[in-house]
């Protein structure tokens, strides 16, 4: 399990962020978070709520959400973030975690991306080829799209591919659109000339969410209730400074600082309180999952979730 995870031990920022005697951090309580490039980890630290926690990061890097939530189900980890789809999909498997947070970037953030200027609408895609990701935000995307229009699944063809492949495919030809998000969308729009045929809006759940091993829920409340605070506090600074973050991101990232800000702008993620209503809402997400083969079974959503954080980090 931990072959594939890259851990380095430190606290957020530089040393000199906590008061503590070197000895003193060492003996701070520890709290082992997952971080994809450009996610958590730069939030945080662009927006200075990194600063001072009182206890110890230890952060391991991913290449991408589902390596990460195997590290998290495993208990290698005591918190990660990652999209509703695929916290879900891990939860209905058993995994023994729960959403102790959200944010909520714009469903405009998702789309479906075409090069061929003859297709004009979703019912130009019949006879043709479309990927996306199996299980994820493009999966649902199509077959909610698909839906709304009247179109049977079986009036296209789905490629099945994750973005690194499916970006290939539309590059060349090999398929004539791709479901998928931002930063992807605004590189693809402004590198590539691909343009949008339709969004997310009204059509796809659109949930990052903090998730924690249960152990962690039981053993270390206070400390991710502190962090929840403060990721709170980078996605209000990070939504009113996207010129300084698409900066910060795109020199980790490699993604142009342009298409960053473009993104940034469309999405307007903002933490949002994980309540009742999330609860419904994603509920009837999840059940059009099941319908579009996303899920092999119903999930009871309210049992993936603990809405205790709620409050302990509001305002």
């Amino acid at each position: 399990m931990t072959s594939f995870i890259t851990r380095r031990s430190l606290a957020f920022g530089t040393a000199t962020l906590l008061a503590a005697p070197s000895i003193a951090r060492a003996q701070l309580p520890v709290l082992r978070i997952g971080n994809q490039k450009g996610g958590l980890r730069s939030l945080l630290e662009a927006s200075g709520a990194a600063n001072g926690p009182p206890y110890r990061i230890e952060w391991s890097e991913f290449p991408a959400a589902a390596p990460l939530l195997e590290a998290l189900n495993a208990g290698a980890l005591d918190l990660g973030y990652q999209g509703d789809l695929a916290f879900l999909t891990v939860f209905a498997s058993g995994a023994p975690l729960r959403g102790i947070g959200v944010a909520r970037p714009s469903p405009a953030g998702q789309g479906i991306l075409v090069r061929d200027a003859a297709i004009r609408s979703l019912a130009g895609l019949r006879g043709k080829r479309i990927a996306g990701n199996r299980g994820g935000w493009g999966h649902y995307l199509i077959r909610a799209a698909l839906k709304r229009e009247g179109i049977l699944p079986e009036e296209v063809t789905i490629n099945f591919l994750p973005p690194t492949d499916a970006l290939l495919a539309f590059r060349s030809g090999a398929v004539d659109a791709w479901a998928i998000w931002e930063p992807y969308i605004s590189v693809e729009i402004q590198q590539f000339g691909a343009r949008t045929l339709v969004d997310g809006r009204g059509l796809t759940p659109s949930i990052m969410f903090v998730s924690a091993h249960e152990q962690a829920i039981r053993d270390k409340r206070p400390l991710l209730a502190d962090f929840l605070r403060r990721f709170a506090t980078g996605w209000d600074w990070a939504r009113t400074h996207i010129p300084d973050y698409a900066r910060y991101n795109s020199a980790l990232t490699r993604i142009p600082e342009p298409a960053l800000r473009r993104a940034y702008e469309i999405e307007a993620t903002a933490a949002a309180p994980l309540d009742a209503a999330l609860v419904r809402e994603f509920q009837a997400a999840a059940d059009n999952a099941l319908e579009f083969g996303l899920l092999q079974r119903r999930v009871d959503v309210a049992r993936s979730v603990d809405l205790g954080f709620t409050h302990q980090h509001a305002g």
